[in-house]
């Protein structure tokens, strides 16, 4: 069976499994090194050259009004934030972002949309076939993200995008990303202590790649850094003789009380460098005095710049869900006599976006509640960004809260690190955890797959040992003490049972025990599924209380979360 697609004008034929064939080949581009070794190609941006030329792209780049923003926190904020405001300036956008939380086509934006499969499809092959035949063993397939990459400026080159936002995905000078000769502006986000294992581990040294997207005499933005980091940015801008300005971060006054698309205090840093970089490109391109003129003279933003800022969304930051308990009793419009399942979702993953995702959340959950059902629009969101689903209603009864953290991160990333950070700034707040959970996530870092896929069931022989050592660290947190059973290495189960009891949820409940590897006050759960179920489960035994759940600790996990809950 094949499906027609007319685009361009051109008629193309693709088989019905064509995007699971098209996630089959990036799934081979997967590299087989461990997250922070060094890349197999050592000269990527050459290789990256070579590719272009390949596809006839290189010189069409040139011709893209580029907007190249690096960061280690904010960054994919930052470009959604430049493509709400250019977009309601009436621009059409194309933006690149990474990782994809659910399907792959998150990557790639067009007009605040995600790629359409059929648009997908016909510039995924194109590209691939191209790659394909011309390989050699000096020019292999390129790795993953160099293809999408590519990927990427094949597609905003050929939906002719007026202004193209492209996030930097690792460091900076030596992305793929950085193969961008003629930027019309570049941007640098609140630089921090991540990927330490490739970029180094200074500040001065990370700021050193992330200032490496600097072109001569490019005009480039930045926020205001720690000393070692700025210190390294501005001689790194008087050796490319780049205009570079520092922005701070908006206030109140400036946007008149505006709510921003995005929620936490930290994407004030991130909206006023969007509004630069935007203002900026207008003037680049020869559109400000067309559209303002003189409209920042008196610090009042523009119409489109404060709705841009408003409407911006980006999934699995920062963002609530208010999660369907069942199918059945309690799907009425008044859940009189069920619990309340409430998440909370951001992919922080290190020190200093963990910090701010705490300031968030304790926030966010001190809010009272009927704020977020102010406006309710027929897809479920309102007006602040929040998603209802279905079988839910809230602010009709008194609940007692419990606040759940579920949790993971990579095997190289530091929970002694993220998860005091994380406890301490919610501490502080008056924010504390009831329970904490901690699972493996679902994706397979081997595998790239649709969002329509079906989820895997089968428990045999999980490797839960670094989910055990996580909670061990949660423990020596919350309690000051260790936890005494060993941790048998490559600890796997065999069974579905290994789940709390109900009462693990009580204030007063004993200790589980190793059997159920549930201790006072958190648990280790075999699977993402079988943990949202224990919430929603809990929820219905608990009619007169509300989970707020907090997930974070990477962004793998707050997209398997996103795909059970709209199943």
């Amino acid at each position: 069976m094949e499906n027609n697609v007319v685009t361009n004008g051109q008629k193309h034929n693709f088989p019905s499994s064509s995007f699971e064939a098209a996630m089959e080949k990036i799934s081979s581009l997967i590299t087989r090194q461990r997250r922070g070794e060094k890349p197999p190609i050592a000269n990527k941006l050459e290789m990256m050259s070579l590719y272009l030329k390949i596809l006839g792209l290189e010189e069409d780049i040139n011709r893209l009004n580029i907007i190249h923003v690096a960061g280690t926190k904010g960054k994919g904020s930052t470009c959604i934030f430049c493509e709400a405001i250019l977009r309601e300036c009436g621009f059409r956008t194309g933006v690149f972002t990474s990782p994809h939380l659910i399907d792959v086509r998150e990557r790639f934006r067009i007009d605040g949309m995600d790629i359409s499969e059929d648009k997908f499809l016909q510039y995924f092959w194109d590209c691939w076939n191209q790659l394909e035949e011309n390989t050699t063993e000096k020019l292999p397939m390129p790795p993953l993200f160099l293809f999408l990459t590519i990927l990427a400026f094949k597609i905003f080159i050929s939906e002719q995008v007026d202004a193209a936002i492209i996030e930097v995905g690792l460091g900076g000078k030596e992305d793929s990303t950085n193969v961008i000769k003629k930027p019309t502006v570049c941007g640098i986000t609140s630089l921090g202590m991540d990927h330490t294992e490739i970029l180094g581990d200074t500040l001065g040294q990370i700021a050193s790649h992330k200032a490496g997207i600097f072109k001569p005499k490019v005009p480039a933005f930045t926020v205001p850094q720690p000393p070692e980091a700025m210190g390294v940015i501005l001689e790194r801008a008087k050796e490319c003789m780049v205009p570079l300005e520092v922005t701070e971060p908006l206030d109140c006054k400036q946007i008149k009380g505006l709510k921003l698309g995005l929620s936490g205090d930290h994407q004030f840093y991130n909206a006023a460098l969007a509004v630069s970089l935007c203002r900026c490109w207008l003037q680049k391109t020869g559109n400000w005095e067309k559209k303002y003129q003189n409209q920042f003279q008196d610090s009042n933003l523009p119409d489109e710049f404060m709705r841009g800022l408003s409407n911006a969304h980006f999934s699995g930051r920062a963002q609530i869900v208010y999660a369907s308990t069942s199918n059945s009793h309690c799907s009425e419009i008044v859940s009189k006599n069920c619990g309340e399942l409430i998440f909370y979702l951001d992919g922080a993953h290190s020190p200093e976006s963990m910090e701010a995702c705490a300031k968030w959340f304790s926030n966010a959950v001190e809010i009272p509640s009927k704020s977020s059902f102010e406006v309710q629009k027929e897809d479920g969101s309102s007006e602040n960004g929040h998603i209802l689903h279905k079988g839910n209603t809230l602010g009709q009864f008194e609940k007692s809260f419990k606040r759940i953290l579920l949790f993971n991160c990579l095997d190289v990333r530091n929970p002694h690190i993220l998860l005091p950070r994380l406890v301490n700034t919610c501490a502080s707040s008056g924010v504390h955890f009831s329970r904490a959970l901690f699972v493996p996530n679902m994706s397979k870092y081997s595998k790239v797959v649709s969002g329509a896929s079906v989820i895997s069931s089968d428990l045999h022989g999980i490797d839960l040992s670094w989910q055990i050592n996580l909670q061990r660290i949660w423990e020596k947190i919350t309690h000051g003490k260790e936890i005494t059973v060993p941790i048998e290495k490559d600890f796997k189960i065999d069974s579905k049972e290994i789940v709390p009891p109900p009462e693990f949820l009580n204030d007063n409940a004993p200790s589980g025990g190793h059997s159920h590897n549930c201790f006072a006050s958190s648990a280790v759960i075999p699977s993402l599924p079988l943990a949202i179920k224990w919430l929603q489960d809990c929820v219905k035994e608990h009619p007169s209380t509300r989970l707020q759940v907090l997930v974070t600790g990477s962004l793998h996990l707050v997209g398997d979360v996103l795909k059970l809950l709209k199943r």
